[in-house]
């Protein structure tokens, strides 16, 4: 849920940028986004180590001036969830926004409605079923991390240990096979959830815009 929450803001404004925006190195933004989709996960932990490490750019800053730290902490396994989510996030929010009636939106520009408040009352939401649907996909993918995880943050029992990892290190102790396969069968039905909440989200979404 933090890592859903972390990444809402930042998936928000590059879908709406990516919809929106005509910008040199769109395709490169675009690429960037969706690169932890084709990446093996382990490469993306491990960029996240050299990033966001003790002794890496952004780590070391963050550490110096607010002490805070990312790698081997709780924190960490939330930014690497939240990472790997994104993209999946970011492209139900984009063709959402692409499909908005642009018409609805000059009207609420012609009865005097500045930006912000066409934004927040018309655009926002008639793209909202997309929206939340990027946010439940966004979850699901993030509860079921694994390699980036363990890759930046290990498995450290009481701060970085994810359910995926608990599973796994069930999965190295004689006799965890029962408890591994109860998480397992948790793991599946919260995804099986997830999916058919996101696929009735988006069918509400090409519904609502065939009625307008």
């Amino acid at each position: 849920m933090v890592a859903t929450l972390f990444s809402l803001p930042l998936g928000m404004l590059i879908a709406y940028a990516l919809a929106r925006g005509r910008f040199v190195g769109k395709s490169l933004l675009d690429a960037l986004v969706h690169l932890p989709l084709v990446a093996p996960p382990v490469v993306t932990g491990y960029g996240l180590l050299l990033l966001f490490g003790m002794r890496g750019p952004v780590g070391g800053w963050l550490h110096e001036h607010f002490g805070l730290v990312l790698a081997f902490r709780w924190t960490g396994a939330a930014l690497a969830s939240a990472v790997m989510g994104l993209p999946l996030m970011v492209r139900p929010m984009r063709l959402s926004l692409e499909a908005v009636d642009r018409r609805l939106e000059r009207a609420a520009t012609t009865l005097g409605a500045p930006p912000w408040w066409r934004l927040v009352t018309v655009t926002l939401p008639l793209a909202f079923p997309g929206i939340l649907a990027g946010v439940v996909l966004s979850f699901a993918r993030s509860f079921g991390e694994f390699g980036a995880t363990i890759t930046f943050v290990g498995s450290i029992e009481g701060e970085t240990r994810t359910l995926p990892l608990q599973i796994y290190n069930l999965l190295q102790v004689p006799g965890g096979e029962t408890a591994a396969l109860r998480l397992c069968l948790l793991s599946i039905a919260i995804a099986f959830v997830a999916l058919m909440a996101s696929e009735w989200l988006a069918r509400r979404a090409s519904a609502g815009r065939q009625g307008l």
